[in-house]
């Protein structure tokens, strides 16, 4: 069955004079959102990217790409290093960004892998939670009050969007639950209970209950904060994939999948058209929709309120100089 078609952007979007930051923007879906962020005018856009080779490759493409030189060929197109595999990268890349910018608009964390074995790390967790979600939440934590004193010098919020996915509802707690007197990181560092066809969904589950749990400390006059799905996009995000399971997904792209283009106004519509009744809440195909049901269940509260209290102890362990005091 095929995806509901995705519309072109709304020609009164602009991102004029905006600051925006997308992780992993060298490729796929990050590459192709920061292009439409430039054709709509954005003023200053970073390019997060584990490689600062292919982040260089990138913004050279964006600078000379027609869409771009036609209306807004004097755009800022900065390049950072970024590594969500270790939190020594992150914290960096956040002094970075704040020592460096005054202004933070929007914050479009896209960056994320999917392997199905199981790795570690190099802050010591297993890697598909720490990519896609212990790094963007330690990020997310981190550049907030650069977002909310952006949206005070504005008289607008700021923007915080995070790339989920609706596999979230295949996630492993259902079998194998959360213990009460264990940490979020002890349960999905376990190896004995790693799942390789449901650690991606894992993933996801985390990063639509921070989502929620976040833009519960923080109003949507000040930061926007939501989640999305992108839908099946035709990207090179299988690379990782094992071998047997390669020839299914590509069937399923070639059947179903969004070109890159269509998959990325996913992106944009969800850090830069949705409104504020966006806050907080997950969105596939552009609409506001119910997340995996157990974040509505009691289970799912305790998980939030963990995932909250584990951030926050996180960032303060990893920057003795944060204040929550924001929230």
């Amino acid at each position: 069955m095929a995806q509901p078609h995705i519309p072109i952007t709304p020609s009164t979007t602009t991102f004029e004079g905006k600051t925006i930051i997308v992780t992993g923007a060298n490729a796929g879906l990050g590459l192709e959102a920061a292009r439409q962020f430039l054709t709509l005018h954005a003023s200053r856009v970073i390019l997060a990217c584990r490689s600062l080779t292919k982040g260089r490759d990138a913004a050279t493409y964006l600078s000379t790409h027609p869409s771009v030189v036609a209306v807004n060929s004097n755009a800022d197109i900065k390049v950072l290093e970024l590594d969500l595999d270790d939190y020594k990268s992150v914290t960096k890349f956040a002094q970075q960004i704040k020592s460096e910018i005054d202004v933070l608009d929007v914050l479009l964390l896209n960056g994320g892998v999917n392997i199905m074995e199981y790795q570690v790390s190099a802050s010591g967790h297993e890697r598909v939670m720490q990519v896609n979600y212990l790094s963007n939440a330690v990020l997310s934590l981190e550049l907030l009050p650069l977002l909310q004193s952006t949206a005070a010098k504005r008289g607008a919020p700021s923007r915080l969007t995070l790339v989920g996915s609706q596999t979230m509802g295949m996630h492993a707690l259902v079998k194998k639950p959360l213990l009460e007197n264990e940490t979020i990181t002890q349960r999905w560092d376990d190896k004995t209970r790693y799942g390789s066809l449901q650690r991606y969904s894992d993933s996801k589950l985390m990063v639509a209950a921070f989502t929620q749990v976040l833009a519960q400390h923080v109003p949507a006059s000040k930061v926007v904060i939501n989640n999305l799905c992108p839908g099946i996009v035709a990207t090179g995000f299988d690379v990782n994939l094992p071998i047997w399971l390669k020839p299914i997904m590509w069937v399923v792209r070639k059947a179903r999948a969004r070109t890159v283009e269509e998959g990325a106004r996913t992106l944009i519509y969800a850090s830069g058209v949705a409104q504020a009744d966006s806050h907080g809440k997950f969105i596939l195909n552009n609409v506001i929709t119910e997340p995996a049901p157990i974040l509505a269940q009691p289970e799912g509260e305790k998980l939030k309120q963990k995932a909250w209290a584990e951030a926050v102890a996180q960032v303060k362990e990893l920057d003795p100089g944060f204040n929550r005091d924001w929230a």
